[in-house]
């Protein structure tokens, strides 16, 4: 099996907006897409009254991450779950609320680096795209399942594939033959599909598609229609959320999420806001942060970041 590589993203930025909700006697974070657990080794080592509750839907991340995190001890904890049950797992660590919520959306790099998830398009391997390999369809179940209709809706919408059509009708027509297994099949698909002058621009011609695959076979945007509120929800007062996405689509439910909860319950014409109907909220990031040129230029994958984040200020009136 090839072995993975992990270079967290905004790192030394992330630790920084989640410091200030950590910096007291038991405090505690969810990580709620541990992965390799590289940002939650850095809190860890920089906040250290915090412990944390690492999630993640893979087995595989969990045993390596909770390799990598044994020198701390009962200051972490690894908990396999999807991170929109952080009620559940809350409930199930005896907390009512929490100082903290880090997101980290999308593949990791555990699962793009190792070559049998079937993640990347640059080698051919089976067409899984699961982050928990113990359940649900494939990749390649979709491919061989869904209609012309559904595969185009899922190319446009997740991969923002312009030739979705043309796409999902030459795999119908493919999958007539013989059904899709593997990886390498589905690339030499793609660049028959899509005219030569567009594979020469946007990256690989792959990467839409797969990106519109892995989406879907996880379930990624309901998830996180559902775990957004219940993160917002799960921090106490001077608690935060940060979230790091990679998606537009993503990203503008991370941004409504947040501007809702961030809202005022006065009237817009008020001229202003009564004692006790301050926000409960309030935005810690002006808009979305990105990388820079440097850190794109050492890793790549922080080209697409838009990093966001939240502050509970006060109580839920009573």
């Amino acid at each position: 099996m090839s072995s993975p590589s992990h270079v967290p993203v905004l790192l030394d930025r992330v630790v920084a907006l989640l410091a200030p909700a950590l910096d007291h006697e038991g405090a505690v974070m969810v990580d709620a897409t541990l992965g390799l657990g590289g940002h939650t080794e850095a809190v860890l080592r920089r906040c250290e009254l915090a412990r944390v509750i690492g999630v993640d839907r893979d087995p595989d991340a969990l045993a390596l991450a909770s390799e990598r995190l044994a020198p701390f001890g009962d200051r972490f904890v690894a908990v396999h779950a999807v991170y929109d049950e952080i009620p559940e797992v809350l409930q199930e660590q005896g907390l009512d609320a929490v100082d903290a919520v880090l997101f980290d959306l999308g593949v990791s790099s555990m699962q793009l680096d190792v070559t049998e998830r079937g993640f990347a398009y640059r080698e051919d391997a089976p067409l899984d795209m699961r982050m928990d390999g113990t359940t649900g369809p494939t990749a390649a179940d979709v491919l061989n399942t869904y209609s012309e209709a559904e595969l185009t809706r899922i190319l446009r919408e997740y991969g923002e594939e312009k030739f979705a059509r043309r796409i999902a009708g030459a795999v119908v027509r493919e999958r007539a033959t013989a059904p899709f297994t593997t990886s390498g099949r589905l690339v030499e698909l793609l660049y028959a599909s899509i005219p030569a002058p567009a594979r020469r621009t946007g990256g690989h011609p792959a990467k839409r598609t797969f990106q519109a695959l892995r989406m879907e076979v996880n379930d990624e945007l309901a998830v996180l229609r559902r775990a957004l509120p219940a993160a917002v929800d799960a921090i106490s007062v001077g608690g935060r959320v940060v979230v790091e996405s990679y998606h537009s689509l993503e990203d503008r439910l991370v941004k409504q999420t947040f501007t809702r909860a961030t809202a005022s319950d006065v009237p817009p014409d008020l001229p202003f806001v009564p004692e006790g109907h301050e926000p409960a909220l309030r935005l810690v990031t002006r808009g979305a942060e990105k990388a820079d040129a440097h850190e794109i230029e050492e890793n790549p994958r922080a080209a697409s970041v838009r990093l966001r984040a939240i502050e509970r200020v006060r109580g839920v009136a009573s």
